[in-house]
């Protein structure tokens, strides 16, 4: 939508950046019925670019721990408050932007309540696809918010923190599993393709820091986790504990084609296991990219064959 078929949109901007607290928490409400409105809740690139960036100044001038996670909180369901997925998908990806470009000037001091409010974007992001069913669009869209230009999972921009990619790789399960617990009778999740920008971040990455850690807290947890679900621990390796994904793990498919039925765990594992030997097959993956998958993939599929054969 063009600024000029959209004049109402409100001078929030320098309201939700004021010094008064008061000033802001009011400019949170009205920006909230703003964006509920079936007519004006879209906005155009420079109207969101200036709303983001009084978005930012209002979450860093939050100053006392209750009061940041609580308006952490709320500004997520904004996600959630916006009346059509399109315009919720428009405002997630102005918040990645903010994010990723605002990310290396936040201070020491700030930093753990940028975390957090990262977190609350992750969880309201899923509760968002849970809310279309995983829409298969849908779903293709958020994957490109995350691995497309500003996203913080891009693997060809330079610019992107490193620290961004490490903190969601740390996170992006425990909130898939939150969300599935507060939600009521969610379809089975498509994990395969849910994990696809990490995937492809692996794969194309020019950072060794950057692929250890994703397939240190993200590939080798998840694997362990969907082979200890569906067997006993293997005895190449010892097991970890690990976080409670118990929602997770009896509701999981591979992929939105699969989704009108849960999948059993291994076969799900196993898929998400060929989706990572595919894109390392790709010509777009780094050599040492691929080696590297390839060498997991072998593991795992090494790690199988001891078990069948010990069985």
């Amino acid at each position: 939508m063009s600024a000029a078929s959209n004049p109402a949109v409100p001078p929030l901007g320098k309201y939700l950046a004021s010094s008064e607290k008061k000033t802001r928490d009011k400019a949170v409400k009205n920006l909230a019925v703003f964006l509920s409105s079936d007519s004006e809740n879209v906005l155009p690139d420079l109207e969101m670019a200036k709303l983001w960036k009084g978005i930012f100044y209002c979450f860093w001038m939050s100053d006392k721990p209750l009061v940041q996670q609580a308006l952490a909180g709320e500004l997520a369901e904004l996600i959630l408050t916006i009346t059509d997925v399109p315009s919720s998908l428009n405002f997630l990806r102005g918040f990645w932007t903010m994010t990723v470009r605002e990310w290396n000037g936040i201070d020491r001091l700030r930093m753990d309540k940028y975390y957090m409010l990262v977190r609350k974007f992750v969880n309201a992001s899923f509760r968002l696809l849970v809310r279309t069913k995983w829409d298969s669009t849908t779903v293709e869209e958020y994957n490109s918010i995350l691995s497309g230009p500003n996203g913080p999972l891009c693997p060809n921009d330079i610019r992107v923190p490193t620290s961004l990619a490490f903190h969601l790789s740390e996170i992006y399960l425990e909130e898939l599993e939150k969300a599935l617990t507060s939600s009521e009778s969610p379809p089975p999740v498509p994990l395969s393709t849910l994990l696809l920008p990490f995937i492809a971040l692996a794969a194309r990455t020019p950072t060794n820091t950057t692929y250890k850690h994703i397939q240190s807290s993200l590939f080798v947890p998840l694997r362990n986790l969907l082979k200890s679900s569906s067997g006993p621990p293997s005895r190449k390796k010892a097991r970890t504990s690990s976080p409670d994904y118990s929602k997770l793990l009896v509701n999981v498919c591979a992929s939105n084609s699969d989704s009108d039925q849960a999948m059993d765990v291994d076969a799900v594992r196993k898929s998400i296991l060929q989706e990572i030997f595919d894109v390392a097959s790709e010509t777009e993956t780094r050599d040492t990219n691929r080696r590297r998958m390839y060498a997991f993939y072998k593991d795992a599929v090494e790690d199988d064959e001891d078990e069948d054969s010990a069985g």
